[in-house]
């Protein structure tokens, strides 16, 4: 029987949030294994710069299948410069169709500062309304502080900082050192 995609992605937190030309991607350094905390300084956000394209990426999930999938997404960046969404959907449906890719465990928030997408194993590739997309046990909590605060003064960087502070006081799985990348377009 296969997992549900969402019942197992525990042990950290990453958000994303768009606002006035700049996309942001935070996340947390926690690593868990059960109820024991392995690691405090994970670094789960990432920039992949291929052919003068940046992407910032975040994960969640197994750390080995996250690298992974990173390497395939700058694979399809390489192939399709300039074009996130079509490199994201052709990961996607590799993930999806790849009886290997099939059993790896992760879900990608990634953003060119223009899109900010979503990227699951059961194919979904999903732009996220309001301007802010979460991943990870703690993505529900953060996601509804940054939607809250979204329409306020604060720029993108301080809502996802506000918004993972949130999820790290409710959510045991995600802490406090972030790590954060910034696109502005």
């Amino acid at each position: 029987m296969k997992k549900n995609h969402l019942s197992y992605w525990h042990g950290t937190t990453i958000i994303g949030v768009k606002k006035n030309h700049e996309v942001v991607i935070a996340g947390d350094g926690q690593v868990s294994l059960g109820q024991t905390v392995i690691k405090g300084t994970a670094q789960k956000v990432r920039r992949l710069s291929k052919s003068g394209f940046d992407v910032i990426a975040g994960f969640a999930g197994s750390t080995a299948d996250a690298f992974t999938l990173l390497e395939r997404l700058e694979v399809k960046l390489e192939e399709t410069p300039g074009q996130l969404a079509r490199a994201s959907v052709q990961l996607a449906k590799d993930w999806r169709t790849d009886k290997y890719l099939q059993k790896l465990e992760a879900m990608l928030l990634v953003s060119d500062g223009d899109q900010m997408l979503v990227i699951t194993g059961v194919g979904d590739v999903l732009e996220p309304e309001h301007n802010v997309a979460a991943i990870g046990s703690g993505g529900n909590y953060a996601l509804a502080a940054a939607r809250g605060m979204i329409d306020g003064g604060q720029d993108a960087e301080e809502i996802a900082r506000r918004a993972m502070a949130i999820a790290a006081d409710i959510c045991v799985y995600t802490n406090r050192n972030l790590t954060v990348e910034k696109i502005s377009k």
